[in-house]
């Protein structure tokens, strides 16, 4: 494979100003209801707002809700009041999302189209901190909607309500003071208490349904050099009631839940406290610090009894401050992410802090912001408003030239004129075409290569009204160019048809009627708490022949379209068919005065339609969302072209006659979950295809299946028809690794047998089948050499006996010389790996006898942004070029100066 390595592609990354997990911990649900899907939402400096799924430790982006550019300064989740249907079964209520930024408004968001939904009313100031009204004492489900309390810049303190999914202002709990001070943190206590934090060092405690205030403590002036008063800038209630608050002196305090006096002060190391967490059982508490630090404090019981709270660990896992924090502490998983102007958010382990590792959560989109086309050899690339589009040189032109020439050269750049950043792009695979879109608008391009200088002439195409003003959440032109499929923020599914002018071939426009292609309505039997979410629109991809489109949601429904008919350029452009079975009903249908008349139409393009694929109901529902959606290119020889539909005629009973012909194919659909699970579906079939059936997820090899950054892409490199040396090979590529995949044949098995896992540096060996305990959602085990005070094993003494209890498991006695043996081999196959040697990769006999990898693993590159193909044009045909691809790097340091 050719790289152009790159690392000219701006791409500036915010920094996280708020993040929230939808529960801090399990929910006490009735008996046969599993529990919500755990959500982390992750707020930005640009308004940004990103959803994240932990999948027990394999972390990956779902989606991402463009903001307005103000920054988002607050998040929390609440969750609606449980509903029964008509045979008494308990209906999970839905989570509901909610931000504050630099405004005197509560956002509530749309999980489902991305977007605000509706805005507080009222009439106050800048809220600087809100919270949620917590479920009953018992831990049972809400019987309401909770009300939401904010605290403003000037002091006051609003109650919200967020009754009939609404957000109305309800009332003030707290009126301004003459001296205005800030509230600067809040926390409910109980349903009917209010705990909050000034910046003049007061705490006070509201009751949430009259106003009243029932205390106001003082935590104290401020350190020598600091100002007078200190600033509250954290307060949190523990389990059994007692309070906590975190301020600008560093201290933790802790006070009384009953008679709110002061009951320990723990001091800091001389940095702000700006955050605190706490775990589920309220054992242990989490600080963030003005240092980047942050403070494991732990409550101990000495030998006589006395319970106190003391520092138990910290570190620096931040650049800048911990600016924000979220805990979630439940059965499997328990850790706490943190926050701050470094632009990456970072987990680290609550219950199994000191025994395990924590992990960053990639800065970088999940879906990639480049893309390429690939015959005119241009490189697009995106961010916030801004499009930049270069052109690559060939490489043999750059060496072999006696002139210089740049190796790439920027040849257009757009900023469009929204008020929201893009949310999709794509370009024709010919560079003539490039669609750009937002949640408000869809905006297509045609390109042209000037004849006076080496750049782009840009003309903006007439968009049809039912696309243009939706706005869109995916774009996606067809491999030929003749299609744009677009995915509305109400998750429909549209397609254009594309054209060259009459009379004008350089120019071209788009037809004015749209197909609206159905879904498939689906009733799922497993609660969840995210039903229009989970049916959001996540992937999209045509096939190589362009005549077939499918798409896939969060839940990880596929759905599918086929084209059927041949294009015949003598038919009609468009010829609209009514649709008998849109409403057969007359009488139905007079009632209906709001309904369009063109969801009873069909259209027919060329004698081509859009039609529901027959065997869709057949294809099933994925274990997890894809990450990967692609076709697998078919080498196979040039299409055999019909001329127009033969055997269709219209007749006077059958005027508008069209073909019902499928497309040959194969349509073999390559697929890859957020789970690293593979699967290859034939979509025509609805089923798995042979090669899947024969290579499942199990076969994949260890080095990919270990891996904890998540898929971003793939670049197919299938040989021509008529080449001497076949190839079929998939690469894929995360943040940090490039995985190839030999998929024209089967993938070498995992090593089995007396294989033997070796962990903690051949200190303890675990036997073949059993699967070492798994560990809370952050990082691995961390090996004992590397432990912050936690040691391996512990000493029993029960009177006069002693005995050593391993605190990791049961360890087995190593032969000295086999350690050395097997550690000399883990050496030798590194080296191996490093240097290229075919002993790293498994290996197969491929037609002449030559040995290929089957799979083929680098972390050579990092932090990838994308990888896309390009393509030499005057080498097209030969099938031994070298796969070319443009990988683009956006490393941490670069990240920085062009933020």
């Amino acid at each position: 494979m050719d790289i152009h390595r790159s690392r000219f592609v701006p791409y500036p990354t915010p920094g996280v100003n708020a993040v929230a997990f939808s529960r801090s911990s399990d929910v006490d649900l009735p008996k046969g209801i599993p529990q919500p899907p755990l959500k982390l939402a992750l707020g930005r400096q640009n308004g940004d707002i990103e959803i994240w799924n932990p999948q027990q430790g394999k972390w990956v982006q779902e989606t991402v809700l463009s903001g307005d550019e103000n920054s988002v300064d607050g998040l929390l989740w609440t969750r609606e009041a449980d509903e029964r249907d008509g045979e008494g079964n308990v209906l999970l209520g839905q989570y509901r999302l909610f931000s504050i930024a630099t405004s005197p408004t509560v956002t509530e968001w749309d999980l489902a189209v991305g977007a605000p939904k509706r805005k507080s009313t009222g009439n106050f100031t800048q809220v600087w901190c809100f919270a949620a009204q917590p479920h009953g004492s018992d831990g049972s489900s809400p019987q309401r909607s909770p009300d939401l309390v904010a605290g403003t810049i000037d002091g006051a303190i609003v109650l919200l309500s967020t009754e009939d999914g609404d957000l109305q202002f309800k009332r003030f709990l707290a009126r301004v003071s003459s001296r205005k001070p800030k509230c600067l943190s809040i926390a409910y206590q109980t349903r009917e208490r209010v705990i909050a934090g000034f910046d003049d060092s007061s705490i006070k405690v509201l009751n949430a349904q009259n106003g009243a205030i029932i205390r106001t403590m003082s935590v104290g002036v401020g350190i020598p050099g600091a100002p007078k008063n200190s600033m509250v800038w954290q307060v949190k209630c523990l389990p059994n009631g007692d309070i906590i608050s975190g301020d600008s002196n560093g201290d933790v305090l802790f006070w009384s839940g009953r008679s709110y006096s002061l009951t320990q002060r723990v001091g800091g190391n001389k940095s702000e406290a700006l955050d605190l967490v706490t775990s589920a059982d309220g054992k242990t508490i989490f600080k963030g610090s003005l240092d980047g630090r942050i403070t494991v404090l732990r409550h101990t019981t000495n030998p006589t009894g006395r319970q106190a709270w003391a520092k138990s660990h910290h570190r620096k896992i931040h650049g800048g401050e911990v600016k924000t924090m979220t805990a979630f502490d439940g059965k499997g998983m328990s850790v706490v992410v943190t926050g701050g102007s470094d632009k990456t958010a970072v987990v680290t382990p609550l219950r199994e802090y000191g025994k395990e590792q924590g992990c960053s959560l990639n800065s970088l989109p999940q879906q990639s912001p480049v893309s390429s086309a690939r015959q005119a050899r241009l490189l697009v690339s995106w961010w916030n408003k801004t499009i930049s589009i270069w052109r690559i040189a060939r490489r043999q032109s750059v060496e072999l030239s006696p002139e210089q020439h740049a190796p790439r050269k920027l040849v257009a750049q757009l900023q469009l004129d929204a008020h929201q950043s893009i949310s999709s792009l794509a370009i024709s695979d010919d560079g003539k075409l490039l669609a750009a879109c937002t949640d408000t608008e869809v905006k297509i391009f045609q390109l042209r290569k000037r004849s006076d200088a080496d750049a782009l002439a840009i003309r903006k195409l007439e968009v049809p009204d039912d696309m243009g003003s939706l706005g869109a959440r995916l774009v996606q032109f067809s491999p030929d160019g003749k299609w744009l499929a677009a995915v509305t923020p109400d998750n429909e599914v549209q397609v254009a048809r594309i054209e060259s002018i009459p009379g004008k071939p350089r120019q071209i426009q788009i037809l004015n009627k749209l197909v609206e292609l159905e879904r498939q309505s689906r009733s799922d039997s497993l609660q969840s708490g995210f039903k229009q979410y989970e049916r959001t629109v996540c992937r999209i991809s045509f096939s190589t022949d362009s005549a077939v489109l499918v798409t896939a949601d969060l839940a990880g429904y596929l759905d599918s379209w086929v084209l059927e008919g041949h294009e015949d350029l003598t038919a009609p452009a468009v010829d609209i068919i009514p649709n008998k079975s849109a409403n057969p009903d007359p009488a139905a249908s007079s009632e209906d005065d709001d309904s369009s008349d063109d969801d009873e139409e069909d259209y027919t393009f060329y004698g081509q339609h859009w039609a529901a694929n027959p065997s869709a109901h057949l294809l099933p529902q994925l274990p997890s969302f894809p990450l990967v959606l692609s076709f697998r290119p078919s080498p196979t020889t040039d299409p055999v072209h019909v001329n127009g539909n033969p055997g269709v005629h219209s007749t006077r009973h059958n005027p508008h006659a069209r073909s019902r012909a499928l497309p040959p194919g194969p349509h073999h659909l390559w697929i890859l979950t957020s789970t690293h699970e593979m699967y290859e579906l034939d979509v025509l079939a609805g089923k798995l295809t042979d090669w899947s059936r024969a290579n499942p997820t199990s076969v994949l090899p260890e080095d990919f299946t270990k891996l904890k950054d998540r898929a971003m892409g793939v670049v197919w490199d299938v040989s021509p028809a008529g080449a001497e040396r076949k190839r079929e090979r998939v690469w894929v590529y995360g943040s940090s690794w490039v995985c190839m995949l030999n998929v024209g044949g089967d993938l070498a098995p995992l090593v089995g047998g007396a294989k033997r896992r070796r962990m903690s540096e051949g200190r303890m060996i675990l036997p073949v089948g059993k699967k070492s305990k798994g560990t809370s959602g952050a990082g691995p085990k961390m090996p004992e050499g590397y432990r912050e005070g936690m040691p391996s094993a512990v000493r029993r003494i029960d009177g006069a006996k002693s005995e050593d209890v391993l605190l990791d498991g049961r360890a087995e006695k190593v032969d000295e010389d086999v350690e050395d043996d097997e550690e000399g081999e883990t050496r030798l196959r590194l080296m191996r790996m490093e240097s290229g040697g075919e002993d790293s990769q498994q290996l197969v006999t491929a037609e002449g006898g030559k040995a290929e990898r089957k799979w083929w693993v680098t972390f050579k590159y990092r932090y990838i942004l994308g990888m896309v193909p390009l393509a030499d044009v005057e080498e097209a045909e030969d099938g031994e070029k070298a796969l070319e691809v443009v990988l683009v790097e956006r490393p941490l340091w670069e990240a920085e100066e062009t933020k």
